[in-house]
């Protein structure tokens, strides 16, 4: 499910490669990043830009000089359901961690965590490929409680949270998912962060799998076994 809302997302962001801030915009208005991914890239396609009946303060309009290229009804509808389909698990998990305590007692750092010595000591160690062997249980360092608290308590919870906002039906029974983001496009922008954010979290976690063993890593994770 994570592969297929990556890749119908990137499918989705490559009609409209452009992101804004706030409630609304289009190729007439300035975007804070365009991505060069796309057939609709560059979005200069359009005559000379003129005001409505000549109005200086009126809205813009232009004309297209080439159709546009948009075949993402699918991918929208395969993102929407794919979403819905891993939520699911990821409530159970949440359930779970909470009432069985994992997260307390494993996941959130405590204060001798964020000592400053063992933050230091932990970067350095990191920097220099230091990582300490697999025990297969979670025995979590500083460094990784802090990025999984992260994950699992604002990363995902903003990419959920953004995703409805972008939805015209989630914000009409719930009106304050837009005052929360900013509006349509603040929430697409920040989606879309989020999810670099993901995608950065999730290859570091595979070398750091790799680099600390890559069985007894495995084991832990499937069948919950040490050795």
């Amino acid at each position: 499910m994570a592969l297929t809302l990556a890749v119908s997302g990137f499918l989705i962001l490559r009609v409209h490669p452009r992101l804004y801030w706030g409630e609304t915009g289009n190729d007439l208005t300035p975007a804070l990043i365009e991505f060069p991914i796309a057939p609709n890239y560059p979005s200069d396609s359009y005559t000379e830009p003129a005001r409505f009946a000549g109005m200086p303060a009126s809205a813009v309009t232009a004309t297209r000089t080439r159709e546009p290229w948009n075949q993402n009804g699918w991918a929208r509808s395969l993102h929407f359901l794919a979403a819905w389909l891993l939520i699911l698990p990821g409530l159970m998990y949440l359930t779970l961690g909470l009432s069985a305590g994992h997260f307390r007692r494993h996941l959130v750092p405590r204060s001798t965590d964020l000592a400053g010595p063992v933050l230091k000591r932990e970067l350095i160690d990191h920097l220099r490929f230091r990582i300490a062997p697999a025990t297969g249980g979670p025995a979590y360092g500083a460094f990784q409680k802090i990025a999984y608290s992260g994950v699992v308590f604002l990363v995902v919870p903003v990419i959920i949270l953004s995703g409805l906002t972008m939805a015209p039906a989630a914000t009409a029974a719930w009106p304050w998912l837009l005052d929360l983001f900013g509006g349509h496009q603040s929430a697409r922008t920040i989606h879309f962060f989020g999810f670099v954010g993901l995608v950065g979290f999730v290859a570091v976690h595979v070398v750091m799998v790799v680099l600390s063993g890559f069985g007894t890593q495995l084991r832990g994770m499937t069948i919950g076994r040490k050795e």
